[in-house]
């Protein structure tokens, strides 16, 4: 064998063992504890409750209202001008930190039977949260925000009285909608006011009230 053939035996050799080096598949590394602990979904869930309480000047059979409302009530009485506030409902729900809630019901009349048709007819009530999220502000304390918060009801209005020739007269209902539209953040565990909807002809307001936890229990 002549040196220039020896030569080139040793450059092809040099050259597949290059190529074989580089076409090695490069693994990944396994993720430890830490990256599995960051990947994992948030578990963490929420207790929201809402409150529509009914505002109005008239007498109310029970004005009794929950304690964890009492400041609330205070600002509403400094700040709106009715004599009496009655709970309307109370809405318990829980949501997965970073989801949605949505619900629909069908309740009792919102308004006193005076200015509603009667003390029968029912309101059709949505309550809507396009995303809650439990984050911190500025100042590291702990909030709860949601957005796209949406509440709409339909409710019971008497506008007039249907005459019958044989029969009794009949009210004449109609339905009127009203609802609200907003992003808010509050304090965990803080009822927040969200806002006033004046409804019917009597002059009464439904208030909503909200807050949110995070849940005791898993």
């Amino acid at each position: 064998m002549t040196l220039r053939r020896i030569v080139s035996t040793i450059l092809f050799a040099a050259l597949v063992a290059i190529f074989a080096t580089r076409a090695q598949p490069v693994l990944a590394q396994s993720s430890g504890p830490s990256s599995q602990k960051e990947n994992r979904d948030d578990e963490t869930n929420l207790d929201t409750q809402l409150y529509l309480l009914i505002a109005t000047n008239q007498d109310v059979d029970d004005a009794k209202l929950p304690s964890a409302l009492g400041p609330v009530v205070v600002q509403l009485r400094s700040s709106l001008p009715f004599k009496n506030y009655r709970l309307a409902a109370t809405l318990i729900n829980r949501v997965k930190n970073d989801g949605r809630l949505y619900l629909q019901w069908v309740g009792g009349p919102l308004l006193p039977s005076s200015a509603a048709a009667s003390g029968s007819t029912p309101s059709f009530n949505e309550f809507k949260v396009n995303n809650v999220k439990l984050t911190a502000d500025s100042s590291g304390r702990d909030v709860v925000r949601m957005e796209g918060f949406r509440f709409g009801a339909r409710i019971p209005i008497q506008t007039g009285t249907a005459v019958a020739s044989n029969g009794p007269a009949g009210p004449i209902i109609a339905y009127e909608n009203t609802g609200l539209n907003t992003d808010i953040s509050m304090r965990e565990g803080e009822p927040v006011v969200v806002g006033t909807l004046n409804v019917g002809p009597s002059g009464d307001a439904i208030i909503l009230v909200i807050s949110a936890r995070r849940s005791s229990k898993p």
